[in-house]
This record gives structure tokens, C-alpha cells and sequence, in this order.
């Protein structure tokens, strides 16, 4: 465990740590939710740090450095990856 909090220490200054942890883990999302937690990370000192762990991480839930699941996803496997792959 104290790995993994040495590896997130930079967690203490995200611009998410004063809001609800609900707008960033939601049960159902929304497009306003999404908006609003974007906005956020927008704003973010560590929105790289932030990113660069979920990736590497592979978290599977949230939004992490300004990326939903969705784009975290694109953004680890691109369009057309297994074509290239393949080759």
C-alpha cells in the first residue's frame, strides 16, 4: 500500500481533492456531469500526473486527467491498432 500512495502522492494537489468524489465516480453519467468533472481537470496543476497513472494503471472507472473511461480506452488501444499490430 505504500507504494501505491508514494505513486499517487501528487493526488494531494489535483484540483478534484475539495470536490465530491460522486462528480468524478459517478453511478450513471451524464454529459453535465462529464462537462463538470472536465472542467476541473481542466484547471489542474497535476492533470498529467493524474493521467499518465490512470493509463498506466489501467483504471477502469472514473474520470482520471480529464479522460472518461471511454477515452482512456481510445487513447491506450488507437483505431485500427490490431490491423497494425497484425503486420
Amino acid at each position: 500500500m505504500k507504494g501505491v500512495a508514494a505513486e499517487i502522492g501528487w493526488a494531494s494537489r489535483g484540483a478534484c481533492r475539495t470536490s465530491d468524489p460522486e462528480l468524478f465516480f459517478p453511478l450513471a453519467s451524464s454529459a453535465e456531469q462529464v462537462r463538470r468533472a472536465k472542467a476541473i481537470c481542466g484547471a489542474c496543476q497535476v492533470i498529467s500526473e493524474c493521467r499518465a497513472y490512470a493509463l498506466r494503471a489501467g483504471e477502469r472507472e472514473g474520470i482520471w486527467g480529464g479522460l472518461t473511461p471511454e477515452e482512456r480506452r481510445r487513447s491506450r488501444f488507437p483505431q485500427g491498432w490490431r490491423g497494425t499490430a497484425a503486420s
